[in-house]
Parts: structure tokens; C-alpha cells; sequence
């Protein structure tokens, strides 16, 4: 009986580390297809956003779907803090406008980050462009470990 509890629990605790399921790939998808009709529409009404315009990069929702975070970033680079603090401010009724589109019984919090996909591009370009990261993809491969007859007769 003891076994069994503790490979439940095992289970409900691993649960939570993998990669993403099929409802919280969909979801997602669908909440960063509607925030992003509402940037580029001007729905929310709030002037500061109706001033920016926004790209949606991705949604990830928790396991449980009461959380989606959407990760965000201004056109340009510019302006980051003050489109998160914008879309912040108006994330009530953004949730409320997400909420009309989604089939599910309740509509996730909605939480905004900025999205720094495109500055970890560049800091592997960066580490690419380095003159000992280059040598090292340029090395041929080494031989170490192969051994043939020849060597294995002289061990003898």
C-alpha cells in the first residue's frame, strides 16, 4: 500500500518538469493568435498600447492551465519596460478578451515577459564569431580512443 502511494506521488511530482502536452501547446497557440488580433487591432483600450505596436512571440501555459505567459517584445527592441508595464496594466482586459475566443471553462491569468529569444540568438552568433570557438569546430576529429591491431599486438 505504501509502494503504491509513493509511486503516485513520484508520478505527480515528475509530471510537472517535461516538456509541454498537446492542450497546453493548443492553448497556447490560440491565446498568442487572439493577443495578437488585439495589438495589431487596437482593441484594448488603452493609449499607451494603441502608440506600440507589439509582437507576440509565444504563449507557455502552466500544466494546470490557470497561467499563460506570454512572451513579448516591441517592435525594434525599443520601449521594452514600457509595453510590459502597459500591457500589465491593461491584463484584465485582455484576459476578458482572450476569454471570449476560448472553449474552456475558465479563462487563464494572463502574465507578460519580455521575450529575449533574439538577444540568446546573438550571443551565439557572438560565441560562434570567437577565434577558440572557431579553431575548435574547425579541429579535425581526433583519433583518440581508436586503436588498431598494431597497437593491441604491442600491449601484448
Amino acid at each position: 500500500m505504501l509502494q503504491r502511494y509513493m509511486q503516485a506521488m513520484a508520478k505527480i511530482s515528475s509530471s510537472g518538469g517535461g516538456a509541454p502536452n498537446q492542450r497546453q501547446l493548443r492553448l497556447g497557440e490560440l491565446i498568442r493568435r487572439r493577443l495578437s488580433e488585439l495589438l495589431q487591432r487596437g482593441e484594448i483600450h488603452d493609449p499607451e498600447l494603441s502608440r506600440m505596436m507589439i509582437t507576440v512571440g509565444e504563449v507557455r501555459c502552466s500544466p494546470d492551465l490557470s497561467v499563460a505567459t506570454a512572451f513579448i517584445l516591441p517592435l525594434g527592441g525599443d520601449k521594452k519596460e514600457e509595453a510590459l508595464l502597459a500591457l500589465r496594466k491593461s491584463r484584465h482586459e485582455i484576459r476578458r478578451e482572450v476569454a471570449k475566443v476560448l472553449s474552456i471553462k475558465f479563462a487563464p491569468e494572463i502574465r507578460f515577459e519580455i521575450d529575449d529569444t533574439f538577444d540568446r540568438m546573438d550571443a551565439t552568433r557572438a560565441l560562434f564569431e570567437l577565434e577558440d570557438v572557431k579553431a575548435d569546430l574547425a579541429a579535425p576529429d581526433s583519433t583518440e580512443g581508436d586503436s588498431t591491431e598494431s597497437d593491441k599486438d604491442d600491449d601484448l
